[in-house]
């Protein structure tokens, strides 16, 4: 397969369950439920451990690219397993990975698109990172530093706050966006545009 007609690999970090379905470290998966919806697709198990929806993103035309949305379904700091496994599986090059993660060091709700870098104490960077190496996509979505002296941990594992839930919805479709401009378009354009 040529790497033209490799698919592109979007990873929406979270830990699966219910119980953590609106945390602040389960952006990723918020945006990649709203990339499927966008796509007219449902997510399926996959062997590699994680669930996923094939399909098309884009304009008709050239820019119309081979997508595959990924949720991995092991906790977040074992994100790099599954990633690995579905890039061998479909055959996706490095630069074509997307990982869409909660980010502290930004302000809520503010969006920064990178390629590489490291992984800034975040368990799900950190885990692709050690698995992959550095050089994929990031969609990072600011979630801000945690008040007072709550620990980190805590804070990214609590749900938005009824403040903050309120442009949630407008965050995520945002974050969306920027994954699909992105893709259409290529980082420079996507950082012209959602970079804030």
């Amino acid at each position: 397969m040529s790497d033209d007609a490799a698919p592109w690999l979007i990873v929406g970090l979270g830990n699966p369950g219910p119980e953590y379905a609106g945390n602040r470290h389960n952006i990723g998966f918020m945006v990649a439920d709203l990339l499927a919806e966008r796509i007219g697709g449902k997510f399926k198990a996959h062997k590699a451990r994680a669930q996923v929806v094939e399909g098309r993103m884009g304009p008709p035309g050239p820019a119309n690219r081979r997508v595959v949305l990924a949720k991995p379904m092991t906790y977040m700091n074992l994100s790099g397993g599954p990633v690995t496994a579905l890039r061998d599986f479909y055959k996706v090059p490095l630069e074509r990975i997307v990982a869409v993660h909660d980010e502290l060091d930004i302000d809520y709700p503010t969006l920064r698109l990178k390629l590489g870098g490291g992984d800034n104490g975040h368990n799900g960077l950190k885990s692709m990172t050690k698995s992959m190496g550095p050089d994929y996509h990031r969609v990072r979505c600011g979630i801000g530093r945690p008040p007072g002296r709550m620990q980190v941990a805590d804070f990214v594992l609590k749900d938005f706050s009824s403040t903050e839930r309120k442009e949630l919805d407008w965050f995520v479709d945002r974050a969306a966006d920027s994954v699909e401009c992105l893709i259409a378009e290529g980082l420079e354009r996507a950082q012209s545009t959602y970079n804030s």
